[in-house]
């Protein structure tokens, strides 16, 4: 099976995952970017933990859900977001105000729309939660 856009299979396979009302799940290939994310996805309380199974090959995460998550998805194409501009991407993307949050990508690294808002940053979406 051909691989596009690995982040999107797995928020995919967590959406799914979390709708079937299952406690955990592995997906795979691993990456720095989809453990960046989840990083965040923990931080916030939308997953209670995950690691990473090397398997020889590209590597695996195990992750436990919470069963917080209405829904996730990847952002394509990755739009870029001047400091200034995040509240009408979180009217496109989230359902309400103070809902769900956007993972971002800034200088300073991956974290939410929240906190690159506080520290004056702009960046590219990477994926929703809520």
């Amino acid at each position: 099976m051909v691989r596009v856009d690995p982040l999107a299979d797995a928020l995919n396979a967590i959406k799914n995952a979390e709708m079937a009302g299952k406690r955990e799940i592995t997906v795979y290939p691993a990456s720095k970017l989809l453990l960046n994310v989840l990083r965040v996805m923990q931080e916030k309380g939308y997953i209670k933990e995950f690691e990473f199974i090397d398997d020889g090959r590209e590597g695996m995460v195990r992750i436990v859900l919470a069963g917080t998550i209405t829904k996730c998805g990847a952002i394509r194409p990755r739009y870029a977001v001047k400091k200034d501009g995040w509240v009408e991407w979180e009217k496109q993307f989230l359902p309400a105000r103070g809902i769900g949050i956007l993972i971002v990508s800034t200088p300073e690294g991956l974290m939410t729309h929240e906190e690159a808002k506080q520290k004056g940053l702009g960046g590219r979406l990477i994926a929703y939660v809520y």
